[in-house]
């Protein structure tokens, strides 16, 4: 059975640890996002937390329901992390654009914790201000509902799989990531146009290409859809 979460005005009547720390949620999710940093998700346990934070495991559910919570409070963190100090500046394209690579950043830079939480819903608060502000912009703009909803789908979702899948190649050991990179110029760029033309002739260029993010890329392809859909839109008179 699930654990009965604290308030927090309990919580903060709290004593602090052995060593002085007062537990907070804000404290446990940063240090979980270092362990998660120095080693992998395999090492986030409610041992390894407790040890970390100088207290005893059964601490950290006064404000987590389980680890599983702990993780969904971590996502949302890196949501937070992302939207903090963003203001709309009323250019649809421009602040979508600015949310889409804030968001992927935020994950890219903690690749554990996003591998970890990138497919989740957590339903906390930063999230929602996230998914509120994209439908804000979007409705703002001028999309009808239905356009609106599908934009949105298309927009969170290929930014979230684009987190993942680059937080994974960040997640390997460097030397397997070097290996990786390194497979354009020594494989690629070395197969013979009489096999392989039209990769013999894209090979300097993939190799430039192919070691950076298609996030930037993809995206703005998303928003020109979505701007040539607001075209067609008022062209027709329905916005």
């Amino acid at each position: 059975m699930p654990k009965q979460v604290v308030s927090e005005e309990r919580r903060r009547r709290r004593r602090p640890t052995k060593s002085g720390t007062v537990l907070s949620e804000s404290l446990i999710v940063h240090t979980a996002l270092r362990m998660l940093r120095e080693h992998g998700s395999a090492g986030l346990t409610a041992r390894r937390l407790g040890v970390a934070l100088d207290c005893d495991p059964s601490a950290l559910y006064r404000y987590f329901r389980g680890m599983d919570d702990l993780t969904l409070a971590i996502g949302d963190a890196l949501i937070g992390q992302a939207l903090h100090g963003w203001q709309p500046t009323g250019e649809w394209q421009a602040d979508l654009r600015a949310v889409g690579l804030r968001i992927h950043a935020a994950y890219v830079a903690h690749p554990q914790a996003a591998q970890l939480t990138a497919g989740r819903v957590t339903g906390r608060a930063h999230e929602l201000a996230a998914d509120e502000a994209v439908l804000e912009i979007l409705r703002t703009a001028g999309f009808p509902l239905r356009d609106t909803v599908r934009i949105y789908h298309a927009f969170i979702d290929q930014t979230l799989a684009f987190a993942a899948l680059d937080s994974a190649s960040l997640a390997l050991p460097s030397a397997a990531l070097r290996a990786d990179e390194d497979m354009w110029r020594s494989t690629y760029a070395q197969l013979p146009a009489t096999t392989h033309p039209r990769i013999a002739e894209a090979a300097p260029l993939l190799a430039t290409r192919m070691v950076t993010s298609a996030y930037p890329t993809a995206l703005d392809m998303v928003l020109d859809s979505a701007a040539a859909r607001l075209e067609q839109l008022r062209r027709r008179g329905r916005t």
